[in-house]
């Protein structure tokens, strides 16, 4: 060990003497101590998951959806950067969202382009489609620029019940495509085995479903021949409807009779009056009054 070590020892000593008379030691000291620190500088980047991105719904917000081999990504990422370090002074949040690892979130955003930037305010969200500047960045968020977009409707927002739905179906079918590279890669099934596996999976996944939306039916609705009977009501309620409807004809037809006995009586009475007033009324014959005189 001491043989070992002294060699090094005897290296070190050497640059050290060189370094000092050089009057560069203490720059070597300071670079030593500034160096680790420089380069092993944590990221301002937040990283969003699945079950962290409710914590958008808070604050001030912009998240960079990305992927690891897309080199738009890849030449955005030092701009990013650089725009994370001013997040405390703009007061805001910088994140980024692998849709590679986090597919829920990308069938919740509906991210279908490389790299999709999103700002988000107090729930509302809204695409950035500028330029891609770190100054661009930070114009967009001192300047309020993005009171000018359109947030996103409510009915495709990301904590919606349709998005929710179209994240559950993404998480779905990645977990499908593991399951099928875990079959064919891993178990050496043939392809057409880990299809037919699924095709099976599928049918019986169905008839549950079925079996299972036909008993909350007949609990909801049941039939007919499960219901209680009530024919002796229903009797007691006939007997009693058509009851009242005769009475009620019984009832009409005497006011029609009342009715046509009070229109013959004015009937006689109009008769009378226009009889009467035709015998006042018959013209006196001219060749009667001629022989009388």
């Amino acid at each position: 060990m001491s043989a070992a070590a002294s060699p090094n020892a005897e290296v070190r000593g050497r640059w050290r003497d060189k370094m000092a008379a050089a009057g560069l030691l203490p720059v070597a000291g300071l670079l030593l101590l500034v160096l680790p620190g420089a380069l092993g500088k944590r990221s301002q980047v937040k990283t969003l998951t699945d079950g962290t991105w409710r914590d958008l719904l808070q604050g001030e917000w912009m998240i960079e959806f990305y992927a690891p081999w897309c080199p738009a990504c890849q030449s955005l990422q030092p701009e990013w950067e650089k725009f994370a370090e001013w997040g405390e002074d703009l007061e805001i949040n910088i994140a980024k969202v692998d849709v590679t690892e986090e597919p829920g979130l990308s069938g919740r955003f509906i991210i279908t382009a490389l790299p999709t930037i999103y700002h988000c305010k107090d729930g509302e969200f809204r695409r950035y489609q500028g330029p891609r500047t770190k100054n661009d960045f930070i114009n967009f968020i001192s300047d309020k620029e993005w009171k000018s977009i359109e947030p996103v409707s409510s009915w495709f927002g990301p904590s919606s019940l349709m998005m929710s739905s179209m994240s559950a179906l993404f998480q779905l079918s990645m977990w499908i495509r593991r399951c099928h590279s875990y079959l064919t890669e891993d178990i050496g099934i043939p392809v057409w085995g880990s299809y037919a596996i699924f095709a099976l999976a599928t049918l019986f996944s169905g008839l549950i479903l079925g079996l299972i939306m036909v008993f909350l039916a007949d609990c909801l609705c049941p039939s007919k021949r499960h219901r209680p009977q009530q024919y002796p009501y229903s009797k007691k309620l006939t007997s009693e409807s058509s009851r009242f409807l005769k009475k009620l004809d019984e009832e009409q037809e005497a006011d029609e009779e009342d009715l046509s006995d009070d229109e013959a009586e004015n009937k006689e009475l109009v008769d009378r009056d226009c009889s009467t007033h035709a015998v006042r009324q018959r013209p006196v014959n001219p060749a009667a009054t001629t022989d009388k005189s």
